[in-house]
C-alpha cells in the first residue's frame, strides 16, 4: 500500500488494512511491517469498523481527509474480529496444546522422507513435466537404450543444488536433492559433466569444457534456465533470454 502510495505510513497502513478485512500480513521482518503498528493504532483509538470519505464530508474533487481526522475513533472489536478467526485456526491445529497432545509433534524426517512419500513426491514431478518439443522422438530416453553409451550433462543447472528450488520453493535435506547429474548417474551409461559456468548468471563461461564433453558423447543433455539469483518476485527481466553465455553453451554443446 505504501509502494503504491495509497497510504503514506505504516500506521495508516495498518488502520486502513484492519478495517478493510485483512487480518495476515507477509512482512519482511520484525522491523519493516505493519502488524507491529496496531498496538499503536489501538492506543490512539484509530481502529475503526468502516471510514469513507463520505462520512468526513469528503466529496470527489476536494483534498482527502488527513490522516488525524480519519484517525480519530475507534473501537477494539475490530481487532478482535480480525484476531478471532487467525487464533481458531492455530488452536484446531494444536499450536496451543500440550506437545504430547499434538500428533504432529511425533512426525520426523524418517516420516516425511518415508519411502511412500518420495515416491509420491516423484511420481508428481514426472507428470507435471512441459515437453514443448520431442524432435524424431528422442524422448524420452530408456535406461536399456543407454548401456555402454556415453552421455554427457552440461550446463549450469546440471549439478547445482541451490539453483534447483525456485521462489518460496522449501529448503529440504542437502541428501535428499537429486541434481540431474546425480540422477543420470544412476544410470548405466558413462556420464561425463561439465557446467560451463557455474551460477545462472553465466557471466564466466569455459566453452572448452563444454565442448569437450559434447564431442565425446553419443547423448547430451543441456541444463538451462534463470533461477532465483536472476528473477524473483519483485526482480523483473527486461527480456526472456537466456542469461549471460547460456545461449552460446547450448549452441557450442548441440553443433
Amino acid at each position: 500500500m505504501l509502494g503504491h502510495h495509497y497510504t503514506r505510513t505504516f500506521l495508516e497502513t495498518a488502520v486502513a488494512s484492519l478495517n478493510a478485512g485483512c487480518n495476515l500480513e507477509l512482512s519482511y521482518g520484525m522491523r519493516n511491517n505493519v502488524f507491529m503498528h496496531i498496538p499503536q493504532a489501538l492506543a490512539m483509538g484509530n481502529i475503526t469498523l468502516q471510514v469513507s470519505g463520505r462520512e468526513w464530508g469528503w466529496e470527489p474533487g476536494l483534498r482527502p481527509p488527513s490522516t488525524t481526522e480519519v484517525l480519530v475513533s475507534g473501537s477494539s472489536q475490530t481487532l478482535r474480529a480480525r484476531v478471532r478467526p487467525l487464533f481458531y485456526t492455530r488452536m484446531r491445529l494444536g499450536e496451543f496444546d500440550p506437545p504430547a497432545m499434538n500428533p504432529y509433534n511425533a512426525l520426523d524426517m524418517s516420516v516425511v522422507q518415508s519411502p511412500e512419500h518420495r515416491n509420491l513426491s516423484l511420481e508428481a514431478a514426472v507428470k507435471s513435466f512441459v515437453l514443448l518439443k520431442n524432435v524424431r522422438g528422442t524422448l524420452p530416453l530408456r535406461a536399456q537404450d543407454l548401456s555402454g553409451k556415453r552421455l554427457a550433462v552440461v550446463g549450469p543447472f546440471a549439478d547445482n543444488p541451490r539453483v534447483l528450488f525456485g521462489d518460496y520453493a522449501p529448503v529440504p535435506e542437502p541428501r535428499y536433492i537429486y541434481t540431474p547429474r546425480k540422477g543420470l548417474e544412476m544410470l548405466v551409461a558413462n556420464v561425463s559433466f561439465a557446467a560451463g559456468c557455474r551460477e545462472p548468471r553465466c557471466e564466466r563461461y569455459s566453452r572448452a569444457e563444454v565442448v569437450a564433453a559434447a564431442g565425446a558423447a553419443d547423448v547430451v543433455v543441456v541444463c538451462l534456465g534463470t533461477g532465483v539469483d536472476v528473477e524473483t518476485e519483485a526482480k523483473d527481466r527486461k527480456d526472456l533470454s537466456l542469461p549471460g553465455h547460456q545461449l552460446e553453451l547450448l549452441q557450442d554443446a548441440v553443433h
